[in-house]
């Protein structure tokens, strides 16, 4: 079992796909970083200054128990929402990118000549015709 399952894990699709997900996890940070830190500046001043990542709706104010243990406030953060759409789209076109690039590299794949009839299917029909 020990073996099968060392089989399973050195076949190239699952070597390919733990390479992809690291991969995935690093990209991911750089987009969110790239639209946090660049995109969404622009948008921002574009749109009157407004910094969307402070957009939140407070349902409840913070607070202080008895205790003296403080109460997050509990908001919506439509802001930050905001964000996550813009990155998505941002990751949604480089990986349009890269597979529109990934198909127009990749040779297409040649369709087999159309085989004809046989000799004796050939043969056949002549026999038939004959008969006629």
């Amino acid at each position: 079992m020990l073996k099968e399952f060392k089989n399973f894990i050195m076949t190239g699709n699952v070597v390919e796909f733990a390479v992809a997900v690291i991969m995935a996890g690093a990209i991911g940070a750089v987009v969110t970083g790239f639209v946090s830190d660049i995109i969404m500046p622009i948008v921002g001043h574009f749109s009157g200054g407004m910094d969307f990542s402070s957009i939140a709706i407070t349902l409840d104010e913070a607070t202080k128990k008895a205790d003296g243990t403080e109460v997050p406030a509990n908001v919506i953060a439509i802001g930050k929402w905001i964000n996550t759409i813009i990155s998505l789209l941002v990751v949604g076109f480089v990986m349009f990118i890269i597979v529109k690039s990934y198909n127009k590299i990749r040779k297409p794949v040649e369709a087999p000549a159309p085989s004809g009839p046989s000799q004796e299917e050939l043969l056949t029909q002549i026999r038939d015709l004959l008969k006629k």
